[in-house]
């Protein structure tokens, strides 16, 4: 009976592994958990200081999209309603009644506690303006107008504000000369013709708008 005889030396071969292509896979697992913890300490650190920046106020580390809805609290207006005015017209020809709501817009919010405390003397003041005016004056736009620019001015006289009213300037008249007129005449006409001095009054006015809320006369 014949025996095959293996080969000694295929026995005895080692058996060889792919040591470089390991060492290839380890190097590049290497760099890329060298590369993710790099990214991760940047991301990290830009946070930090844009956190910081954020909270120190500086309005350059702020997107754009929250600078635009930016709101200084200096510039916020103060509005001050009024309870309505109820009021008899100056109509001749009947009786007339208004009904009148009023907001005020103030510089600060210092003005609006002063006002409420002269509040009856100033809704006094304004129910006198109102109690003045006809049904015809309040009906136009110009009416509406001229009727907040008189509570501006009459609504702070009781805290002892002087607002001086707008003045019309009117032309000098012109006079004929004439021979017969003698150098008293002459003085006369000049007299005349020298412009009126303006009241100058530098108070400012802790009202700057007088809104309307409602309008109603019947």
């Amino acid at each position: 009976m014949s025996a095959v005889m293996a080969d000694p030396a295929a026995a005895e071969a080692p058996v060889r592994r792919p040591k470089k292509k390991l060492l290839l896979i380890g190097a590049v697992a290497l760099v890329l958990v060298l590369a993710l913890g790099a990214a991760t300490v940047v991301f990290l650190k830009q946070r930090a200081a844009h956190a910081a920046a954020v909270a120190a106020g500086d309005d350059e580390a702020v997107p754009d999209r929250t600078a635009s809805a930016h709101v200084d609290p200096k510039n916020i207006p103060i509005y001050l309603p009024l309870d309505p005015f109820i009021v008899n017209l100056a109509d001749k020809d009947a009786d007339r009644y208004a009904q009148i709501g009023i907001t005020l817009e103030l510089d600060s919010g210092a003005s609006a506690d002063e006002i409420k405390a002269y509040m009856p003397a100033i809704r006094n003041a304004i129910l006198l303006i109102l109690a003045n005016k006809s049904s015809k004056e309040l009906l136009s736009r110009e009416g509406k107008e001229q009727l907040a620019q008189d509570i501006m001015r009459e609504a702070v006289r009781p805290m002892g504000i002087e607002i001086a009213a707008p003045e019309l300037v009117s032309p000098a008249p012109v006079v004929a000369s004439s021979a017969a007129s003698g150098a008293a005449s002459g003085a006369t006409v000049a007299q005349a013709a020298k412009p009126k001095p303006r009241r100058r009054d530098n108070a400012r006015n802790p009202i700057q708008h007088v809104h309307f809320s409602s309008f109603i006369i019947q």
